[in-house]
């Protein structure tokens, strides 16, 4: 299955108007932005989880990206409420699911496979002071990829002209970007060489980014 795969193209997704599909796990759905291969994948995908839904355990061969939007994200390891940040590496195990249900922005099959770097932030504790309007937090970073979580006021703009890609969600609020108005829940794939110059609108904006990581977009390993 090939959705959105080719990554010199600017991608815009509403994704509120997807409907939801079917996981192979009762109550939990998802919908998929991003994707190259089965039910194995290189997959950036909105996934929501019923009250009292769960996956089965399972190894993340190829790692695991993911925040929460919505409810509690549950496993083993503890309860992850919404605005947590988790990067579950290459390797890693874990028996998911959610009693009170939740909703998770997730991304499959994009680490470095030497990536062991396991770890959960709250993305609002870690904002910087704002300036012109943008409060930025870095989540994570090396020498592939950055992660940021941005809290812009009303008018603000958030611009960004880094190499390699640019891929962001909106999490709450709306933006204007290229001429396209995004709301909560779209999300915008820029391919590398184009630069992003997104518009708070009138209620501000909160923003999940990744910037750099394009180049390094391939199918599962066998």
């Amino acid at each position: 299955m090939e959705i959105n795969s080719d990554f010199s193209d600017r991608v815009v997704v509403h994704s509120d108007q997807l409907a939801w599909q079917a996981s192979p796990m009762k109550g939990v759905d998802r919908r998929m932005l991003d994707r190259i291969g089965g039910e194995v994948a290189r997959a950036t995908t909105i996934v929501r989880y019923a009250p009292g839904s769960h996956f089965s355990a399972h190894t993340h061969t190829g790692g695991e990206e993911f925040i929460v939007l919505d409810g509690v994200f549950q496993d083993e390891h503890g309860d992850y409420p919404a605005g947590t940040y988790v990067r579950n590496p290459p390797t890693t195990q874990h028996t998911p699911g959610s009693e009170p249900g939740c909703t998770i922005f997730v991304k499959l099959w994009q680490f470095d496979m030497d990536d062991r770097n396991q770890f959960r932030k709250s993305m609002v504790d870690e904002l910087g002071a704002p300036r012109d309007g943008v409060a930025t937090a870095v989540l994570h970073m090396d020498e592939r990829e950055v992660v940021t979580y941005s809290h812009l006021d009303a008018g603000a703009t958030l611009r960004s002209d880094a190499s390699g890609g640019i891929e962001l969600l909106i999490i709450d609020g709306s933006i204007t970007e290229g001429g396209d108005e995004l709301v909560k829940n779209d999300w915008l794939r820029l391919p590398d060489g184009k630069s992003l110059t997104a518009v708070a609108g009138p209620d501000g904006a909160r923003i999940w980014m990744k910037t750099g990581h394009l180049p390094f977009a391939r199918p599962p390993a066998a």
